[in-house]
């Protein structure tokens, strides 16, 4: 597929990723599941990459959800502990990418080595001019609008507007492309207000093996359809 197809006016401004597939993609090929967890981290990087080049402002991806926690326990222990491992490879790559780094997701339950990290990253790329990459680990959408929903009554908000809410969320742009991979087709409690006028895009192809030509592929279905917002265009 040739990027001069994509319309350089039309590039969604806010992309958001389910990131869905890593342990499936492992299995097809005889791996363990945590390999496919590595594969699908390194990929956020290498995604990211690509979105800046397109001029993307917003990529959020889901990498971790408050229900996680369900999952074996062997599972969870490596998705808390490999971004700690990892971190010190790949630091010099981040920071002299033009990538912003942002955590989105609940604090309470991470580990203070990890969280040292994540405020290490978000301190030293704060400055960064390219696309914005807001992971959502440990992240829910129920949670993050009870909290905004509490936040606001306890600064005596007590009509808010659309705004107001936005003011309160973690993730405070509206997504104008979710896209899930791996072939499943549900929002999984994602970015609940957030999507509410997004476009959506499945596919088949799993996380780890999701790359540029998928990207490109996501983004021209995404310049076809006819965006109304409610309204009918003249």
């Amino acid at each position: 597929m040739n990027i001069n197809k994509l319309k350089k006016h039309d590039i969604p401004k806010h992309l958001a990723i389910i990131l869905d597939g890593n342990g499936r993609w492992a299995k097809k090929r005889g791996l363990p599941r945590t390999f496919g967890h590595y594969q699908g981290g390194l990929n956020i990087g290498k995604v990211a990459q690509y979105a800046d080049e397109l001029g993307i402002e917003v990529l959020t991806v889901y990498a971790f959800s408050t229900e996680n926690w369900s999952r074996p326990q062997d599972e969870v222990d490596y998705l808390m502990t490999t971004p700690i491992k990892e971190f010190s490879k790949y630091k010099e790559k981040i920071l002299n990418s033009n990538i912003r780094v942002k955590h989105v997701g609940r604090r309470q339950e991470l580990s203070k080595e990890l969280l040292e990290i994540i405020d290490d990253l978000e301190v030293q790329t704060k400055d960064h001019k390219g696309t914005l990459l807001q992971v959502a680990f440990n992240y829910g959408a129920y949670d993050e609008l009870l909290t905004a929903y509490q936040q606001m009554m306890s600064e005596g908000i007590t009509n808010p507007t659309k705004q107001d809410v936005y003011d309160h969320l973690m993730v405070k742009q509206p997504v104008d492309l979710l896209i899930r991979t791996s072939g499943e087709q549900r929002v999984s409690n994602y970015l609940l207000w957030q999507i509410s006028y997004a476009e959506f895009y499945f596919t088949k192809t799993h996380w780890p093996a999701f790359n540029k030509r998928a990207l490109w592929k996501a983004i021209l279905h995404y310049q076809k359809r006819d965006r109304r917002f409610g309204g009918l265009k003249k």
